[in-house]
Order: structure tokens, then C-alpha cells, then sequence
């Protein structure tokens, strides 16, 4: 059974920065996919970014040049610097972790930008 664990949301004022944990336990191939998806209230969930096991990233049109994420392999866990935080990036965000076929998610972690 694989288990996601989010830690480090909160309150932040614009132009802040928060950094986002993801630690990911259980039967998980080498070869994986994890990264951070967000979703706002009466919108659907979106795509964030996403790092796989070799390092390769991809990032929303909406976070590049403030968000990096980043892994640990050896410790199957994932990190989200976000930087310039907006009242847009307000929303819950969501570990996702693509693994032998199959995609697990966390319970989310909310993040809420405003002064």
C-alpha cells in the first residue's frame, strides 16, 4: 500500500515564499513520476509540476521562474519551493505520485496567500 504525506502549507503573504514536503512510503518502482497538482475553490484540479525519478521537470505556464521542484530518490520524497506567492496560487495542493501503472494522491495540503 502506498501512502503520501504532505507537509508545509499555510498562510503567507504575497510576494512570500513557502516550501511544500511530500514523503511517499510503501512498494514504489525506482522508475516514477511525482510532482504537485492545486486546486482551487469551484475549479478543477490543475497540474503544478512534476520531477521524475531521473530528474526531468515540467512546471505550469502559471508557476515558471517562481516554483522549483525538486526529489530526494533515496528518501522517496518530493519538495515544492514556491517563491513570489500570488492570491492566485491560493488552493489546496496535491502529492501525486505515478508508479508501475498507477497513480496515488495525498489528502492535500492548503495554501493561502493573502495579506
Amino acid at each position: 500500500q502506498v501512502q503520501l504525506v504532505e507537509s508545509g502549507g499555510g498562510l503567507v503573504q504575497p510576494g512570500g515564499s513557502l516550501r511544500l514536503s511530500c514523503a511517499a512510503s510503501g512498494s514504489i518502482s525506482s522508475r516514477n513520476v511525482m510532482g504537485w497538482y492545486r486546486q482551487a475553490p469551484g475549479k478543477q484540479r490543475d497540474l503544478v509540476a512534476t520531477i521524475t525519478s531521473g530528474g526531468s521537470t515540467n512546471y505550469a505556464d502559471s508557476v515558471k521562474g517562481r516554483f522549483i521542484v525538486s526529489r530526494d530518490n533515496a528518501k522517496n520524497t518530493v519538495y515544492l519551493q514556491m517563491n513570489s506567492l500570488e492570491p492566485e496560487d491560493t488552493a489546496v495542493y496535491y502529492c501525486h505520485l505515478h508508479s508501475m501503472l498507477f497513480d496515488y494522491w495525498g489528502r492535500g495540503t492548503q495554501v493561502t496567500v493573502s495579506s
